[in-house]
This record gives C-alpha cells, sequence and structure tokens, in this order.
C-alpha cells in the first residue's frame, strides 16, 4: 500500500471533515472539531505521516507528526 500524505482536520458546512493529502476524497465528517481531530490523529499514526488542525479561519491551530519528522532539532 503506498504511504498516503498528512492529514488535515477542515471546517466543513455541517461539523469538520478529515481528507488526507494525495487523495481525492474527503476521508470522514464530525460533528465536532475534537471527534475530527481525535480520528485524524489516529490515521496520521497509523501513515506515519503528520495531522494537521486548522481553525474555522484556515490557519494551521495545532500539528502533531508520527513518523518521519520534518524538524531537525532534537528534542
Amino acid at each position: 500500500m503506498p504511504r498516503q500524505g498528512n492529514v488535515h482536520v477542515l471546517p466543513a458546512d455541517k461539523g469538520w471533515r478529515i481528507e488526507v493529502e494525495g487523495t481525492s476524497r474527503i476521508h470522514a465528517t464530525h460533528k465536532t472539531q475534537a471527534a475530527a481531530w481525535q480520528a485524524a490523529k489516529r490515521i496520521a499514526r497509523q501513515n506515519r505521516s503528520e495531522a494537521l488542525l486548522h481553525g474555522r479561519n484556515g490557519l494551521v491551530r495545532e500539528r502533531n507528526s508520527y513518523g518521519r519528522d520534518p524538524r531537525r532539532t532534537k528534542g
């Protein structure tokens, strides 16, 4: 199975949606941001990628890296 990209939690018309980079479909939709964030982190762990939580304004509020960390600093 090819490795999938980063996992994004984005605002939707009725709740929050999860999108995975490299796929053309919405992975899931949740009523709350917290529920979508938990699901996105689980998917990112499985994919060994990064989970990114976007706010209603579209800006990234939080990010968690699972697997290859793009930062080069230790700690």
